[in-house]
Order: structure tokens, then C-alpha cells, then sequence
């Protein structure tokens, strides 16, 4: 048997409806001298939670990137910590996709630890050139972006 077929998928988040989850754990590494979870680390964890949600939606970043189209980039950030998460919590990022305009959208995101909120942020990104200027999103993007922001699931 290849070791592939023994080896266990990344993890991966789902559309309940229109919102997204992203499961993750906690280790040693994301934890600072007090034991809890360092402060930027909730940053790399909606970046990872959103780059999914894109994905599992059918939004290809990658080929855009790679094919000299554009590219996401973040252009406002409102976040809220209000608990500490620590060492072999397992949590759940959030996502809701909140608003879309013709280059941008904005996404609330939490980090929850069972139904309790831990963090909670407003993220705005925007649609740019590989010059950095803000230009009309792909269509096709809009539409998925404009169903998930009607609460419509985006999965036939």
C-alpha cells in the first residue's frame, strides 16, 4: 500500500449553510511564556480559516496569483480579543462573509471554543493588481461572495 493512501488529509473547514468552519488545535508553538495563545497567532488562524473558505467555495487564489490576475490582499482590520485560548484547546473558526462590493468584501470571523467567543474580527480584503491596485473581482467571485452574504448555500 503508498504511504499516500495511509496518510490523513489536511485539515479542512465546512459550509454549514453559508458559514464556514475551520477546526484547529493548539500547541506548544502557538502559545507565548504565559502559556496562552500569542496574540498574532488568531490572525494566522482566520488567514488560514478564510484562504479555506475560498478554496472549499471554488475561489481559486492560487491559479488567479499565478496567472498574473491579482491577488487578496487585507486593506482593514477591527479585531476584538476578549478570552485567552491555551495549550490543546480545540477551537473553531468562523467565518460570514458580511459585505461585497465590486473589489472588495468584508468577512467577521471568530474563535470559538465550544459556544464560547474568543476572538472576534471584521476583515475588509480587497481585489488588486499584481501592480497593487484595487480592481473589480473576477464575476464569478461576486456571485459565490453575494450568495454566501445572502445566507445562500453555495454547494448544489
Amino acid at each position: 500500500m503508498p504511504v499516500s493512501d495511509l496518510m490523513p488529509a489536511p485539515a479542512t473547514g465546512r459550509f454549514v449553510a453559508a458559514v464556514h468552519h475551520f477546526p484547529l488545535r493548539i500547541y506548544f508553538e502557538d502559545t507565548d511564556l504565559s502559556g496562552l495563545v500569542y496574540h498574532a497567532n488568531y490572525l494566522r488562524y482566520m488567514e488560514r480559516a478564510r484562504s479555506d473558505m475560498l478554496r472549499i467555495a471554488g475561489i481559486d487564489q492560487r491559479g488567479e496569483h499565478e496567472g498574473g490576475s491579482g491577488v487578496y490582499a487585507v486593506t482593514d482590520l477591527q479585531i476584538r480579543y476578549r478570552r485567552p485560548a491555551g495549550l490543546d484547546d480545540d477551537l473553531m473558526v468562523v467565518s460570514r462573509v458580511t459585505e461585497v462590493r465590486a473589489a472588495s468584501c468584508s468577512i467577521q470571523q471568530s474563535v470559538m471554543r465550544g459556544e464560547e467567543e474568543l476572538t472576534h474580527a471584521t476583515i475588509t480584503v480587497a481585489w488588486l493588481t499584481p501592480q497593487g491596485r484595487p480592481q473589480r473581482q473576477p464575476k464569478a467571485w461576486t456571485d459565490i461572495f453575494t450568495r454566501l452574504c445572502q445566507g445562500e448555500d453555495i454547494h448544489p
